[in-house]
């Protein structure tokens, strides 16, 4: 059986690169949905997530029922806690906040969230999570109440993303956060990426198909883009396909 996991897995053995689009519940209007439907299916997107630090919306299951009438992508939940929970996706990050020390991001959530999980048919995907400094400070900064990794600690990141993978985590994710100034530093990146097995994604700041590609060669295996087609939903019209080069 063909989980969302395995194809990841897949594409990292075969070196074909990924790309998701970041869709944040409280900033989808469904008047507009179509419109940006249509874009993401002319995008070399790959897969969608769906959440954000900050998520009021109640209507999550409804936007994913909405998109699947649409778009045949898989949609992953990436959730800031268990309240984002939505059974109509098709899985979700399970994330563990290792840059952090707050007890609430590290393992609080996760106890709060696995019952109502289990009774879900969501393919959960451990994730270490890291936060790397990115020029302000972010929402998921101020919501999980931690610090991040300082941008010039690329040793911390890598022990971080080392240990994550030893804990047991499938995916390890890179975060400058949602509207970072700056994104994560290529060094960081490749140091990682050097370090573990597991596929690397990395997300938050990235604004151009250059810094999209910058990323894939430093060693991301999916690169996440949320703020810039969130602002710009033509961000895609002159994309050459970034995963072409990587088959």
């Amino acid at each position: 059986m063909k989980t969302i996991y395995s194809e990841i897995l897949k594409a990292q053995s075969q070196k074909r690169k990924l790309l998701a689009v970041l869709l944040d519940p409280d900033k989808l209007v469904l008047e507009t949905i179509d419109t940006l439907i249509s874009k993401i299916n002319r995008s070399p997107a790959t897969h969608i997530f769906i959440g954000g630090s900050l998520v009021f919306s109640n209507n999550i299951n409804q936007l994913i029922i909405i998109i699947k009438k649409q778009c045949g992508l898989p949609i992953v939940l990436f959730p800031g806690n268990p309240s984002q929970i939505a059974d109509q996706a098709d899985a979700i990050l399970f994330l563990s906040l290792l840059s952090g020390r707050n007890p609430d991001f590290l393992i609080g959530h996760q106890v709060e969230a696995a019952p109502i999980l289990k009774k879900t048919t969501l393919e959960i995907i451990p994730t270490a999570y890291i936060l790397i400094e990115s020029g302000n400070t972010t929402a998921v900064v101020k919501v999980s109440k931690t610090k991040p990794i300082a941008r010039n600690q690329p040793e911390i990141a890598v022990a971080t993303a080392i240990a994550g993978e030893m804990l047991g985590n499938k995916l390890v994710y890179l975060e400058a956060g949602s509207g970072a100034k700056f994104s994560v530093p290529l060094t960081t990146i490749g140091a990682v990426a050097q370090n573990i097995s597991v596929p690397l994604i990395v997300g938050g700041g990235i604004k151009s198909q250059n810094e999209i590609q910058q990323a894939y060669e430093a060693g991301a295996d999916l690169v996440v883009i949320g703020t810039a087609f969130e602002q710009n939903l033509d961000f895609f019209n002159d994309f050459i396909n970034p995963a072409s080069n990587h088959v």
